[in-house]
């Protein structure tokens, strides 16, 4: 289910006015990133050529595909994302230190305060626990911070032009086309990641189509607006119509409050904590069918709850250092004046990047890889 909602793995989330013209390329002057910019490419030209045609025959009309491609072109950041995704899978133990880090569960209490009332009225109407639906949105986008600035058009159209899975995204552009017939959104306003994933709780447009709803009663399934009432909204619809039982936990941690009786029992972790989950598990993994999304999920919404860390502890990394000793050495990292990022305990390319200025500067064999010598050496 996962590629039918949005498309791309987890180490995640693309014409002119004719077929012969570039007069728009180079438009997008609010996107940050100048490879995510469009650039001239015939290839594309012709490409969006056919497929204007192809979905006129499906129905798209003439205005629509003239608005949705005025300001479109070939975008090359979009292939070099999607050609150098992270192959390799955290750990579990690193997974939850980023998806329920301390500024994620701060921020989901705050969220969950602040839109408490609409929230309920979205528990109220699907039945889907509002911090699950919370917690969705954090680990999507951080509760809005990071909704994605991307073109749709481009990224997506880009994507279909490259071939590797063009005919899913081809499909996913003319959704996106639906959607900007519908009237929901203007093409101006129609971004996201660079994968075509959108607005708060990153839904691809084939998944926007059979599940975004508009709960605030404007008139527009608004997935993209500051206020996230549509999206929570569509996110809980989606987990309702995927099966989700009201009343019933995820699962937790075993010997937990919430750990699902009868539930299935998992160990994802060598050696690190277990977890018996239960049928609305499977309903999360509907949304991103991985385990540790889903394990992420639900152990942020249950922290957003007011509940606590993990009891169970995972074993030593390949580096022999405990969650606590990656602090410590992040922290003294940062304190030496050598930037570690997150003090999260995950070895990230912001850490290995201050290990290795520390090493330099130091006269140390500059590797970025820590060590417990570099730990004792920072004590």
């Amino acid at each position: 289910m996962y590629l039918t909602r949005r498309a791309f793995s987890l180490g995640a989330i693309a014409a002119a006015l004719s077929a012969c013209t570039n007069s728009s390329v180079g438009s997008f002057s609010s996107v940050a990133d100048p490879a995510m910019r469009p650039v001239a490419n015939p290839e594309w030209n012709d490409w969006v050529a056919g497929f204007k045609q192809r979905a006129a025959a499906r129905g798209i009309s003439n205005d629509t595909l003239t608005a949705a491609f005025a300001n479109a072109g070939y975008t090359p950041g979009v292939i070099e994302q999607d050609r150098n995704q992270t192959e390799f899978k955290r750990t579990l133990e690193d997974y939850l230190a980023i998806a329920a880090s301390d500024e994620r569960v701060a921020k989901g209490r705050a969220n969950y305060a602040r839109y408490r009332d609409v929230l309920d009225r979205i528990e109220a109407t699907y039945g889907v626990d509002a911090n699950v639906i919370v917690a969705v949105w954090g680990l999507e986008s951080m509760y809005g911070e990071r909704r994605g600035s991307i073109p749709v058009v481009s990224s997506l159209s880009t994507l279909a032009v490259e071939g590797r899975r063009g005919a899913f995204f081809e499909n996913q552009l003319v959704g996106a086309m639906r959607i900007l017939q519908n009237g929901d959104i203007a093409p101006e306003r129609m971004t996201g990641s660079w994968a075509g994933a959108m607005g708060h709780t990153q839904f691809i447009p084939t998944s926007y189509l059979g599940y975004a709803v508009d709960f605030n009663g404007d008139g527009r399934r608004d997935i993209w607006d500051a206020d996230p009432t549509d999206a929570l909204a569509s996110t809980a619809n989606y987990l309702a119509r995927s099966g989700w039982r009201k009343g019933q936990p995820w699962g937790g941690e075993e010997g937990s409050p919430g750990a699902a009786v009868g539930g299935t029992r998992i160990q994802p972790q060598a050696g690190g904590p277990v977890f018996v989950v239960g049928h609305n598990f499977n309903v999360i993994k509907r949304y991103n069918n991985s385990t540790n999304y889903a394990l992420g999920v639900g152990y942020l919404a249950d922290r957003i709850a007011g509940a606590g860390p993990l009891r169970g502890s995972f074993p030593d990394d390949n580096y022999g250092f405990s969650a606590d000793q990656r602090k410590e050495l992040q922290s003294r990292l940062s304190a030496a004046g050598y930037d570690a990022g997150t003090i999260d305990g995950v070895f990230g390319d912001q850490t290995r990047a201050a290990i290795a200025a520390y090493q330099r500067q130091n006269g140390l064999n500059v590797t970025g890889e820590p060590s417990m010598a570099l730990l004792q050496r920072l004590q």
